[in-house]
């Protein structure tokens, strides 16, 4: 039996996930640790953002003017536009600089538009890409969790062995190939769905599902195997001698302890579903930060790519700690760890 179905002092059952002090003194010194962690994490993240930016050979003043449409690009007026950018300054002055920016939340101007800040356009494209990776999400869970379960009780079955088959393939195609195969099929051949653009939901089926089925395919088999694996445990063996039921042993006791790993994986999943829009969009034109993101990739729009890159980093790091803190309150076996 798991840890997790034990009594409480009161002798009533404490249920899937233990009755905890998340106010101990042990989580609270985790939480904080963690959280101290993160700091030179995104230090590192935003000083090689600034590097990489920096390599490129193109002098940004000469791009912005370029950018511009400049009619008459002189050696003055580069100067000029380097003073103004604050360029001739040193190295890590610039790097200082820019971070104490980037915490005021002023991230710079756009080179293609100087009338728009960066800080601007990337509100201005984030909800729709945060829609798609919602929307996408919500179909991993959805087809996933269902599709992971028959084929674990279904084990070696025609319907098994078939989704595992095309979970195969699925995985070993570029979601941009998907997208232009799902473009032909749904939109072009059978008229169902429009084959780009945006603003009703029939817009956001066809690049949601693009974007999730490489996910679809890893949580199917991460937890098909988890529930193999669970199917092995004791507590499986003693459930069954106390004669509960097979739906009951299943649902409640093998899939819920199955879905402990599926917890940091959904939370570092939404930062890559965020990251994984780029060349979905762009294919279905969604306006989201992908397609702003190719766009300044080729206006050599370079503080708004730095901000993007940024951006997707702090994500990453802010998600995958927020979830490893989930899963320490949810799983016993951590706690004793920490403590």
């Amino acid at each position: 039996m798991p840890e997790s179905e034990g009594k409480t002092a009161e002798g009533g059952t404490r249920g899937w996930f233990p009755l905890i002090d998340i106010g101990g003194n042990e989580m609270k010194s985790y939480i904080v640790k963690r959280a101290l962690s993160a700091i030179p994490l995104l230090l590192l993240i935003s000083f090689l953002c600034f590097v990489f930016i920096n390599l490129i050979p193109s002098d940004p003043a000469e791009v912005a003017l370029r950018v511009r449409q400049t009619p008459v690009i002189t050696q003055e007026a580069i100067e000029q536009v380097r003073e103004e950018m604050g360029l001739n300054d040193p190295y890590l002055v610039r790097y200082f600089r820019w971070v104490a920016d980037c915490l005021r939340l002023d991230f710079g101007v756009s080179y293609t538009n100087p009338s728009r800040t960066v800080l601007g356009e990337i509100t201005r494209c984030l909800p729709a890409t945060f829609t798609l990776s919602m929307a996408s999400l919500g179909f991993v869970i959805l087809l996933s969790l269902p599709i992971g379960f028959l084929c674990a009780v279904y084990k070696d079955s025609l319907f098994d062995r078939v989704v595992r088959g095309i979970v195969f393939m699925t995985t070993a195609m570029p979601a941009y190939w998907i997208g232009l195969l799902l473009i032909w099929l749904v939109s072009i051949k059978w008229d169902l769905l429009p084959t780009s653009g945006s603003g009703t939901i029939k817009h956001l089926i066809l690049p949601a599902f693009t974007v999730s089925l490489t996910y679809i395919s890893t949580y199917i088999r991460l937890i098909r195997n988890n529930m193999l694996e669970n199917m092995k445990e004791d507590y499986v063996l003693y459930a069954n001698a106390r004669g509960l039921k097979q739906r009951t042993i299943l649902v409640k006791h093998i899939l819920k302890n199955s879905l402990h790993t599926c917890i940091v994986a959904i939370g570092m999943s939404v930062p890559q579903l965020m990251a994984g829009t780029i060349v979905v969009e762009n294919v279905f034109a969604w306006p989201g930060l992908g397609k702003l993101c190719i766009a300044s990739i080729f206006n050599r729009d370079y503080p708004v790519i730095q901000t993007y890159v940024l951006l997707i980093g702090t994500l990453f790091v802010v998600f995958n700690l927020l979830f490893d803190i989930i899963q320490c309150i949810a799983d016993p076996r951590l706690r004793r760890e920490v403590s």
